[in-house]
């Protein structure tokens, strides 16, 4: 018997947001190292309105439909804040962008990724980067190395046939980005401790916690540095007021003031580093819902945490200090400090950094100077239209 056509449609009611929504959360239900997110927050990302990235950005959702249920989906946008940066930075004039696949064969996703081309095209797009779903701050890429290990919290995970479906439709890959794991019960080596007691001794040196009473001026002060640090690296995009507010409000429950360093040369903030208990480890067996009794679980936890892993999602140094001994040995400094933190205030054994660029050199090292092996991949995949 013939197999029922697909019909891919653009998402045009609210029924048809929470059918793009609901529908990750059956795709996925047999997989144990995906986690559902909270269901609330899964709608905000894709609802206008709620999140800023459609402040700056072209979207259009699509369903796909056989025999009337619904059996894939995929968001296509155009970032115009990333299509204002230089071509040589990764994005640029003409690039657009997909992502939120899930599709149930592969039928569904090679029309799905047609469809979502086709409305890039008729947008005068001249090229594709994906998946990103949806911004490049989010979850970007495909995964391609440890399906096994549930993600981090921000961090996307995805079946490895979706990845076979994206290179089966004529996409090469453009970058991988790696996390490294790391056991932080153990001292580093020798040599980064020397590093380390070296910049205590330096007097120019101060690495001190952020003041959480002080939320949004600390948060300005990391997002300035961000920016710096970040503005020549590939996939580059700048955040807007309002996305760093958005950030703000989303993730003050679990910031704690001991995981997040930020470093002062001469008086002066030349560095930061983001550190984050691992969200996904509570939210896992939720189901993606707070009702009727998550909701409390969820609210002891974020009053004292208690997770295996620390996640690492963000780190910089001042343009003018990178490539330098100082950059290095400011990065180490509060690695360690919070590492310390971690294992003897919240019980932690486990850490994770990245994602990072395969062609960072400097975060690559660092990496590798620590003992952190790589436990991840994902993929970001490029096409001529």
């Amino acid at each position: 018997m013939a197999q029922a056509e697909v019909v891919i449609t653009p998402v045009a009611s609210k029924a048809d947001r929470a059918a793009f929504v609901d529908l990750a959360y059956r795709m996925n239900a047999n997989d144990p190292a995906w986690v559902p997110p909270l269901r609330m927050e899964a709608l905000e990302l894709v609802t206008p309105g709620k999140n800023p990235f459609f402040d700056h950005a072209d979207v259009q959702l699509f369903l796909a439909r056989r025999n009337g249920a619904v059996v894939g989906r995929i968001s296509a946008h155009i970032d115009h804040l990333a299509t204002a940066m230089d071509p040589s930075q990764g994005m640029g004039p003409g690039t657009g962008n997909w992502g939120l696949l899930e599709a149930e064969d592969e039928t569904v996703a090679q029309g799905l990724i047609a469809k979502a081309e086709e409305w890039l095209r008729a947008k005068g797009m001249t090229r594709v980067l994906a998946p990103l779903s949806m911004s490049v701050w989010e979850e970007p890429g495909q995964l391609t190395k440890g399906f096994d290990q549930p993600p981090t919290v921000m961090m996307g995970h995805q079946p490895k046939r979706y990845d076979d479906y994206i290179k089966a439709a004529g996409y090469e890959p453009a970058k991988t980005l790696k996390t490294y794991e790391l056991d932080i019960t153990k001292e580093f080596p020798p040599l980064i401790q020397r590093i380390i007691s070296s910049g205590e001794k330096n007097a120019k040196i101060r690495i001190r916690n952020v003041d959480k009473s002080k939320f949004d001026s600390e948060a300005a002060l990391i997002l300035d540095i961000l920016n710096d640090a970040w503005s020549d690296n590939w996939g580059f995009v700048p955040f807007t007021d309002r996305e760093i507010a958005y950030a703000g409000k989303k993730f003050k429950p679990i910031v704690r003031e001991d995981l997040i360093m930020i470093a002062e040369y001469e008086g002066e903030p030349v560095a930061f580093m983001m550190t984050l208990p691992d969200l996904n480890e509570v939210l896992q067996p939720m189901g993606g819902k707070l009702f009727p009794f998550n909701w409390a679980k969820l609210l002891l936890w974020l009053r004292k945490p208690r997770p295996r892993t620390m996640r690492v999602p963000l780190m910089g140094v001042r343009k003018k200090l990178q490539s330098s001994r100082l950059a290095s040995q400011l990065a180490f400094m509060m690695i360690e400090y919070i590492r310390r933190n971690s294992v003897t205030r919240y019980g932690s054994t486990r850490g994770e950094i990245g994602w990072i660029l395969e062609d960072n050199q400097g975060m690559v090292a660092i990496a590798d100077a620590i003992d952190s092996h790589v436990n991840k991949e994902y993929e970001i995949y490029a096409k001529p239209l």
